[in-house]
């Protein structure tokens, strides 16, 4: 039985609770460098992430004329990307608004949380404490964290498992076709913010619930569960 567990909401990080866009294309920008290539726009770039550091670097090869990229390149380049990105986590990155309110809120309910990333985790854990967030969290859990990795459901399945929460309490809160795919496979509930990184309007993906601001998430996460109110009397 797991009805005495707490209800939790879990998140994703880039795109989500932080825009973390910034220092990705800066990131981009120095490898493209490094292979004696010519940065690409902020514009342009934004619009590229979504899918992993090494589709970044692929979709950033592609706008940049080649087509084809073999595999001991694309590694090299990673690792490079990987490496420049983790010295230079926090230059731009900013959380979204109303992000800390949101979550206090859910944890003065009697929630816990988690995050659920594909995002390195010793790499999201930095980025949480470098925002002042990550002790708001009973689990960071990144693409490294477990053998599986969002759109595997497991990722999310154990990231909850981790966090001490329960699966049939639960509800994901996600920017990208990647976090809605997850979630409908682990049967969870899913809501989208519009402001992150998705390749189609979130709306398009059927999430259960958009959310314009944090500041509406609570109201959101009430009406697509059973009663957020009464979740947290059962655990009182």
């Amino acid at each position: 039985m797991t009805d005495h567990l707490p209800p939790i909401a879990v998140f994703d990080l880039d795109g989500t609770l932080a825009d973390t866009a910034p220092d990705l294309v800066a990131a981009l920008n120095a490898v493209l460098a490094e292979e004696g290539l010519p940065p690409l726009s902020f514009e342009k770039a934004r619009d590229l992430i979504g899918a992993g550091a090494r589709s970044l670097i692929l979709r950033g090869f592609n706008e940049a004329g080649y087509s084809a990229v073999d595999d001991a390149r694309l590694e090299r380049m990673f690792r490079f990307f990987i490496d420049y990105y983790s010295r230079n986590l926090l230059r731009e990155t900013k959380l979204f608004p109303g992000v800390p309110e949101a979550l206090d809120r859910f944890r003065d309910e009697g929630w816990v949380l988690a995050v659920c990333t594909n995002k390195f985790e010793g790499q999201s854990l930095r980025l949480l404490e470098l925002l002042g967030i990550a002790d708001r969290f009973a689990a960071i859990c990144g693409r490294d964290t477990f053998p599986y990795f969002k759109p595997d459901p497991r990722h999310l399945t154990l990231t909850i498992g981790r966090a001490g929460g329960s699966q049939s309490r639960a509800v994901m809160v996600g920017d990208s076709v990647t976090d809605i795919s997850t979630a409908r496979a682990a049967g969870v509930p899913v809501v989208a913010v519009p402001f992150g990184y998705s390749d189609v309007p979130v709306a398009e993906l059927a999430p259960d619930h958009v959310i314009g601001h944090f500041d509406e998430l609570w109201t959101a996460t009430a009406a697509i569960t059973r009663s957020a109110a009464s979740w947290v009397k059962t655990t009182s």
